[in-house]
């Protein structure tokens, strides 16, 4: 079973293959969609429609009407403009067809579209040309799997649209995502300002003509002034509740894609573009993580002499004070050493391995005397200039490995 990642994939599809098999067959909808009438319809397709027309009855019906003049005729005109320029643009996105002008001179969206096979073709669009709509196409060209055709200057594929963003109705998109939030922010402000009014003065919600034939101030009139029907002070209140909350989610959610939008218009990228280089950092980045571990593992251990102790298999460590020599050398310094008292001749593995043993490291004869560590070291230094006869093995740290036995027989000449 072969196991494809996201960051590796083969085929530019703006839709990945359902499954883990390795069927070599990729599947799609049987036949092109032409547009986003095309079934199957997605569910967020009626949702936006409902809440559209939703917003429209409760703003233009109720809350609107209550305004005093002028304002309720500056909100029919502003709010009015937002919303049909919303529709007009709306119905223009979901039916325009966003294919590629080779595909739309070229494609018959009544016969069905062949199963791609991944062993004659590797890729769908193979050096410009696409093996499934069988037509030449541009470098920014991308066949979307949801639609089954080759879309220009691929951005996204909408669900709420149930149709493919690209060249031809980007625009018509973007106008869309404006003029909603213009109009559902503009309805919030006068829904809220007769939610105010309502308990701070609502002698300037009632200045219609038809409250003069109302008895009471807890009856309201909706529907004004075409067909007006007598409701409640509570049922106003709770819709107005009810419409601010829903307007409110939706004007955030529209306003997070608006401004996701104003930035790749700056950044000159699609959306397609942008996913594909967040994906290109993550996969970096999870590359540098990989890498990084074993250094950071090592340097742990180096760190934590214990640590490294027990990955080579030694006993104990030396004391503090027999593994710390001091010399003087243009100023003090310090360097501090572990070092092994025995040596195994091979590990397990086959490598050699110091062994950390509880003796000390300087093994003394019986019958002679103590020799001193500072003695032997003093023996050691030499003048930058001077030239040791006998080189002094270096470890990778710069730091002298002592023989014993040397510094025995230094001490007893």
């Amino acid at each position: 079973m072969t196991n494809v990642s996201c960051f590796e994939r083969r085929f530019r599809r703006t839709v990945p293959t359902r499954g883990g098999s390795s069927n070599d067959l990729v599947t799609a909808p049987v036949h092109s969609r032409v547009n986003g009438w095309s079934s199957p319809l997605h569910v967020l397709q009626p949702v936006a429609w409902l809440i559209y027309c939703f917003m429209g009855i409760v703003g233009f019906g109720v809350y609107i009407p209550l305004l005093p003049p002028p304002w309720n005729y500056i909100s029919y005109g502003v709010i009015g403009t937002a919303f049909v320029l919303h529709l007009l643009t709306h119905l223009a996105a979901v039916t325009m067809d966003p294919a590629d002008y080779a595909v739309r001179v070229k494609k018959d969206y009544s016969s069905p579209v062949p199963v791609f096979d991944r062993k004659k073709q590797p890729h769908v669009i193979h050096n410009q040309h696409c093996n499934l709509c069988d037509v030449d196409v541009g470098s920014k060209v991308k066949h979307c799997g949801s639609c089954n055709k080759c879309i220009a200057d691929f951005d996204h594929h909408c669900k709420w649209l149930n149709n493919c963003v690209g060249r031809r109705n980007y625009w018509l998109f973007f106008v869309t995502v404006l003029s909603a939030v213009c109009g559902v922010f503009l309805l919030i402000l006068v829904i809220s300002f007769v939610f105010i009014e309502h308990f701070v003065n609502p002698a300037v919600l009632r200045t219609a003509a038809a409250f003069q034939a109302v008895n009471g101030s807890m009856t309201w009139l909706v529907f004004l002034p075409l067909a007006p029907v007598q409701t409640t002070s509570a049922s106003l209140l709770v819709l107005a509740v009810i419409t601010v909350i829903i307007a409110l989610a939706s004007f955030l959610l529209l306003c997070h894609l608006l401004i996701f939008h104003i930035y790749l218009l700056y950044k000159g990228m699609t959306t397609y573009e942008y996913i594909m280089k967040q994906r290109q950092m993550q996969s970096s980045r999870q590359q540098e993580e990989g890498t990084t571990q074993p250094s950071s593992s090592n340097g742990a251990a180096s760190r934590n002499p214990g640590l490294f102790k027990m990955s080579l298999g030694c006993n104990a460590p030396l004391s503090g004070k027999s593994s710390i020599f001091k010399y003087q050398d243009r100023g003090q310094s310090t360097v501090s050493r572990t070092i092994c008292s025995k040596t195994k001749p091979q590990s397990a593995d086959g490598e050699n391995c110091p062994n950390y043993g509880s003796e000390s490291a300087l093994q003394v004869i019986p019958g002679a005397a103590p020799v001193d560590w500072r003695v032997s070291m003093r023996r050691m230094e030499r003048p930058s200039t001077e030239q040791s006869e006998d080189p002094i093995a270096q470890n990778p740290l710069g730091t002298s490995i002592v023989d014993t036995t040397e510094v025995h027989q230094q001490h007893i000449h």
